[in-house]
């Protein structure tokens, strides 16, 4: 065994730091073409964005000293303390009376606003880390189970009260590094189902079928549900393929069957009929399940009750729970709404900077729509759009490139960890880099919701920045110590 402890300069992996450094510059070019002013050229001044941003650069950098001469120890050791200090901290911004665009999210220092959401991700991580690295510890315990998905949820529900939902989500990509740690696929696959009833109770929600009283929204989701039922049974109880034919011939042939006499013969809610069906689904599998004693089938319960009970609380939540401005953001996404001088604003300026930046690009400070500041949140949430017009497709596909090579290389390193912990770590940081590229490019593009979420090292703000930074280099420096 070769220690790793004592040589950090020699152990840490440059390939990483090399591409951190050169994307932190191209975001600041970014901030600049941004941020500039015709007749303000001077980027350095610090009373510009530009000028800012450079110094919240050195301060990273002067971070990242800290954290690598720090003993890699400190992470394991105080990972609980970390977490609890931080879920304090979130604890308080709750009650927190500074109101920055609508959100109590900020601590203000002076000159100075930093947002603690942005740290709380590095303190999970390391006590998500700590937890699951301890030699007893199994995914497949529903007690650990339930305590890692409780450590996620707790930060996520603090945030959630300050009013910074789009914060809130990125803790969803904790659940991308429990599914490598063995974490079942039918999870992932709940989730994937969660989303698109969601999707298509709400787009289809206020539409009827051709007999003029069937919900469309209703009867797509309940289709569904049963499908993926019956898939269920398919994939995980393959001894079952008669049990899973007769399913599918009475459940889905029922429903339509149902529909077509609703439209032909004597109109009815086929809904009503849905509701029965699932209810024969459910016996169903309890009878299997009594049978074979194979508890899968519980699952597979479990799942179709959940998803029943998920497709009756669609309308409220969408009606009760989101807000306002939320539920337009989602029925322009869904094109259920037409507001581009309103939510739409954003994504369609956006478009249109892109758009004109052609393959080329216009050049560095040459771009017309960010320059005449017709996309709002240019240099943070948007500025990607920056990225599209002054360097065209070309330069936003060399963007994407490199933060695909600085993902694949977080989990090439999470990968060779020998120890749990660091393993763990490793690919928390990466899931959560993977869930900041997709939503942030998703929405300067329009196929993602607008929450409001930076894009690493691109965004303008120390906090994000600084976030950033800290939760890779901890990585690096629990790396640079692990022993071969």
């Amino acid at each position: 065994m070769v220690s790793r402890k004592d040589n950090v300069i020699k152990t840490l992996d440059w390939w990483t730091v090399g591409l951190y450094l050169i994307l932190v510059l191209l975001g600041w070019l970014s901030i600049c073409g941004a941020s500039y002013d015709y007749g303000l050229p001077d980027f350095f001044d610090l009373g510009t964005r530009a000028g800012k941003q450079l110094m919240w650069i050195g301060c990273s950098f002067c971070l990242v000293f800290v954290l690598l001469t720090l003993d890699a120890r400190i992470y394991d050791t105080y990972a609980y303390l970390f977490y609890g200090i931080m879920i304090l901290v979130l604890l308080a911004m709750v009650f927190n009376p500074t109101d920055i665009k609508g959100s109590h999210s900020w601590i203000v220092l002076g000159p100075v606003s930093l947002q603690p959401a942005e740290f709380a991700k590095f303190t999970t991580a390391l006590a998500l880390a700590k937890f699951m690295g301890e030699y007893t510890f199994s995914l497949k315990r529903t007690r650990h189970m339930i305590t890692v998905v409780c450590m996620i949820l707790l930060p996520c529900v603090l945030i959630v009260c300050q009013k910074e939902t789009g914060s809130a989500l990125v803790f969803l990509a904790f659940f991308l590094m429990l599914y490598r740690e063995g974490m079942t696929g039918a999870v992932l696959f709940s989730g994937v189902c969660a989303v698109i009833y969601f999707i298509v109770g709400i787009r289809f929600g206020g539409d009827v079928l051709g007999d003029e009283l069937t919900s469309a929204g209703d009867f797509y989701v309940l289709f569904l549900i049963v499908c993926f039922s019956i898939l269920l049974v398919r994939l995980y109880c393959k001894e079952y393929g008669r049990a899973v034919s007769y399913m599918t011939l009475v459940c889905v042939g029922g429903m339509l069957l149902g529909l077509l006499f609703s439209l032909y013969v004597i109109p009815f809610d086929v809904v009503q009929l849905q509701y029965w069906i699932c209810g024969g689904l459910l016996v169903w599998l309890l009878v299997l399940f009594l049978r074979s004693r194979i508890y899968r089938f519980l699952f597979i319960m479990f799942f179709l009750v959940v998803s029943v009970g998920f497709s009756f609380s669609l309308g409220y939540v969408f009606d009760k729970v989101l807000e306002p401005h939320q539920k337009t953001r989602i029925e322009v996404l869904l094109g259920m709404k037409d507001d581009p001088a309103g939510a739409g604003y954003n994504v369609n300026q956006s478009k249109i900077a892109i758009g004109s930046g052609g393959f080329l690009g216009k050049g560095f400070l040459n771009g017309t729509q960010t320059k005449l500041k017709y996309v709002p949140e240019q240099d943070t949430d948007f500025i990607f759009c920056t990225v599209g017009e002054e360097q065209g497709f070309l330069g936003a596909s060399l963007v994407i490139i490199l933060f695909s090579a600085f993902i694949v290389r977080l989990i090439l390193l999470a990968e060779r960890q020998t120890s749990r912990f660091g393993r763990v770590y490793g690919y928390s940081v990466a899931s959560i880099f993977f869930f900041h590229l997709f939503v942030n490019i998703g929405m300067v593009l329009g196929i993602t919701p607008v929450i409001g979420i930076p894009l690493p090292f691109f965004s303008y703000g120390g906090s994000s920045l600084w976030g950033f930074t800290i939760l890779l280099f901890v990585f690096l420096r629990i790396d640079a110590a692990r022993e071969d």
